[in-house]
C-alpha cells in the first residue's frame, strides 16, 4: 500500500504505485505515474505528463514536469519521463520537452544534486553524477557514467559523452567526447577520465590505445580530419576507440579543444 501525507495533493487521474511514499505539502498533477516504492519527500511538486519509475527518492521542494523555459512553447503535449532508482536532491527543477524532442528524458541509477536544472529536451542516460548547481540548457545530451562538478553550465544541443569528467565551474560550449576529463572558464580537454575509466573496469590494453587516440586527436599537428583518419587506421578495431572516434566524426558542434 502506498502512505500519501494527508496535507498533500494528488489529483484524480494520477496513477500511483505500491510502495509510493507522498510527504506533506506535495502536489501531483493529474497526468503523473509514479512506479513502486519512490519516496516523495514534502512540499515536492510534480506535474504534466510526467513518468517516474521504481525506487526514486525525490527530496523536498523538486519540481518536476512544469512548463519548459522556451518562449517558442505553445502548451503542446510533451513529457518528462524519469527511470528507476534515481536520487533527486532539493530544489532541483527537470522541465518537460517541447515540439523538439517531444520530452525530456533522464534514465536510471542517476544523482542530481541539489539546485541542479534539468531543461527541457535534455536526455541523460544512466549512473550520471550531476553535482550542486550545474545547469543544463535545453536539447542537452548527456550519456552515461558521466560526472559534471559542481556549478557546471552547458550550453543548449552540446553533447556529454560516456565517462566524461568536468571539473567544478566549467562552462561547456561544444560537445566533449566520451572518456575525457575537461574543466576551465570555458571547458578544454585535460587528458583522459583515466581513475574512472579504472574504476569501472576498463582493461589497461584499452586505455593505453585510448591514450594513444587522445592524443593524435588533440596534441598533434594534425587537422582533426587527417588525425581521426590516422586513429582509424591504427587503432579503430579497439571498441573504445571506435566509441571515440565516432563521437567526435559525429559532433554537430565541433569537440571542446
Amino acid at each position: 500500500m502506498s502512505k500519501i501525507h494527508k496535507t498533500a495533493i494528488v489529483e484524480d487521474g494520477a496513477i500511483i504505485g505500491e510502495g509510493v511514499v507522498i510527504g506533506p505539502y506535495a502536489v501531483i498533477g493529474s497526468q503523473v505515474t509514479i512506479g513502486d516504492n519512490t519516496i516523495i519527500d514534502s512540499h515536492v511538486v510534480i506535474d504534466g505528463e510526467t513518468i517516474i519509475g521504481k525506487d526514486n527518492k525525490i527530496f523536498s521542494f523538486a519540481s518536476i514536469g512544469r512548463e519548459p523555459q522556451d518562449l517558442k512553447y505553445d502548451g503542446e503535449k510533451t513529457k518528462t519521463i524519469i527511470g528507476d532508482k534515481n536520487t533527486i536532491r532539493e530544489c532541483v527543477t527537470i522541465h518537460r520537452g517541447t515540439d523538439d524532442r517531444w520530452e525530456t528524458r533522464i534514465g536510471n541509477n542517476n544523482l542530481l544534486m541539489a539546485y541542479s536544472h534539468v531543461a527541457h529536451d535534455v536526455i541523460m542516460g544512466n549512473n550520471c553524477i550531476i553535482a550542486n548547481s550545474v545547469a543544463l540548457a535545453g536539447h542537452v545530451i548527456v550519456e552515461d557514467y558521466a560526472i559534471l562538478g559542481g556549478m557546471v553550465a552547458v550550453h543548449q544541443f552540446c553533447r556529454i559523452g560516456a565517462h566524461v569528467m568536468l571539473g567544478a565551474g566549467s562552462l561547456v560550449v561544444q560537445d566533449v567526447p566520451p572518456y575525457v576529463l575537461a574543466e576551465g572558464s570555458r571547458a578544454i580537454a585535460r587528458g583522459l577520465n583515466s581513475i574512472g575509466m579504472s574504476r569501472r573496469g576498463f582493461e589497461k590494453s584499452d586505455v593505453a590505445l585510448l591514450k594513444k587516440a587522445y592524443r593524435k586527436i588533440y596534441r598533434s599537428k594534425l587537422l582533426l580530419k587527417e588525425s581521426i583518419v590516422e586513429v582509424e587506421e591504427e587503432f579503430g578495431e579497439n571498441e573504445v576507440v571506435r566509441n571515440f572516434i565516432e563521437f567526435i566524426k559525429a559532433s554537430d558542434r565541433g569537440i571542446i579543444k
